[in-house]
């Protein structure tokens, strides 16, 4: 593979801006920051004052091949998935084909029988990927500690990179009063899970649900409540507890009917995106329309004074209406805007979506540019640490080194 040195670029390394200008790539790897000159034969790329960032971490999607496609468009080379299942063929032939955005995956998450997302699989009919892919295929469900120990080591086994519980009695989905798993069942699942080494993400939408989490000992958020705003107790938890939050601030604002026709309308999206994606940003889910946005962004702000880690995940899934105002890829963008809005600087919202997630995960090989790490880049125009929009300003985005056309 032949060296790009790309030049006249000013850095943002996943925590800080650097000094240097320079920045090489071989080999599917960063492998000199600041070299004054590029190797024989490399490609030299003018940046022409642009930022180059790490590739952008969504940390929390619903996924498949084309949605990774989408997602490399705007510069988000790994995608996180929170239910959805994926083989190891599948997952090798994706962490093969740099024309995608690399994935993580929970594989199926442990849910009560007939609990969320059993309801939004009915919504979405024939856009439900589990029976489209595996007709007759019923969601797998736990009832018991022995089954949630049972299932935690069966999707071990299958490849999770961690585990996913969902803690959902259905108000704020607009359908309350969906059966959910009871605590020791939970907590069955938790300590399974971290005998066997893997992280545990609670879907938690309600402050009712998160104290549940917390209970049970889970390492992450896959949401904030939005049923009310965070209080001295929860925040002081969460922190003590050093669990981190992705907040979903996209989706969190869809469920109260807020849609993203703003950036359906911006011509840095449009281009990019399908007609059927469009039509969905320009939907929302609108299913807790009581909800007070203000008070989630509040939330935010008091847990990021807090010390809890932040990260940027949007809860895409699919091209529908009805479950709208977020898509692959473009959503990220709204959702470090939306994390400035809530009171984090450009810089810490960078972050979030860079090596906040990457350490968290555990994924040490990305979510910052530094010798010997992936060379997953994303070159913007103008300066995203003085205006957050301009990270849809993309000249260039680069997955393994190989850059995108």
């Amino acid at each position: 593979m032949t060296a790009t040195h790309i030049t006249n670029a000013r850095i943002f390394d996943g925590a800080q801006p650097l000094d240097a200008t320079t920045l090489t790539l071989e080999g599917g790897a960063v492998t000199a920051v600041g070299a004054p000159d590029a190797p024989r034969d490399a490609e030299v790329v003018d940046a022409q004052g642009g930022f180059l960032l790490p590739g952008l971490i969504d940390s929390h999607v619903h996924t498949s091949v084309d949605s990774l496609r989408q997602a490399l468009r705007f510069g988000v080379t790994t995608e996180l998935e929170m239910q959805g299942y994926w083989t190891p063929e599948q997952r090798t032939e994706v962490g093969d084909d740099d024309t995608l955005a690399d994935v993580r995956s929970a594989l199926i998450a442990m849910m009560a029988k007939g609990g969320h997302p059993s309801e939004l699989m009915k919504d979405l009919g024939e856009h439900d990927p589990a029976s489209g892919e595996h007709e007759g295929w019923q969601m797998p469900s736990v009832g018991t500690p022995d089954e949630a120990r049972a299932h935690v080591q069966a999707f071990a086994a299958a490849g999770a990179d961690y585990i996913k519980v969902m803690i959902e009695e259905g108000t704020t989905m607009g359908h309350p009063g969906l059966p959910m798993i009871d605590s020791k069942t939970i907590e069955a699942g938790v300590d399974e899970a971290h005998r066997l080494g893997l992280k545990v993400v609670a879907h938690a939408i309600t402050l009712a649900a998160t104290r549940q989490a917390l209970d049970a000992g889970v390492d992450g958020l896959a949401h904030l409540f939005v049923d009310q705003r965070a209080d001295d107790s929860v925040v002081e938890a969460l922190r003590d507890a050093d669990v981190f939050v992705t907040p979903c601030l996209t989706v969190s604002s869809s469920l109260m009917g807020r849609t993203a026709a703003h950036l359906a309308d911006d011509p840095r999206v449009a281009d990019r995106l399908s007609q059927p994606w469009l039509d969905t940003l320009r939907g929302s889910f609108n299913s807790y329309p009581q909800g007070t946005f203000q008070h989630v962004l509040d939330s935010v702000a008091a847990l990021h004074a807090a010390g809890v880690d932040l990260l940027a995940g949007t809860d895409a899934s699919v091209p529908v209406p009805s479950h709208g105002g977020v898509a692959h890829g473009a959503s990220v963008h709204d959702e470090l805007a939306l994390l400035v809005r809530a009171g984090l600087s450009p810089r810490a919202a960078l972050a979030a979506a860079t090596s906040v997630p990457a350490r968290r995960f555990g994924l040490g090989d990305r979510g910052r540019i530094a010798p010997g790490l992936r060379a997953d880049l994303l070159l913007v125009d103008g300066d995203p640490l003085d205006a957050i929009s301009h990270t849809l300003d993309i000249s260039a985005i680069w997955r393994r080194g190989v850059r995108q056309s």
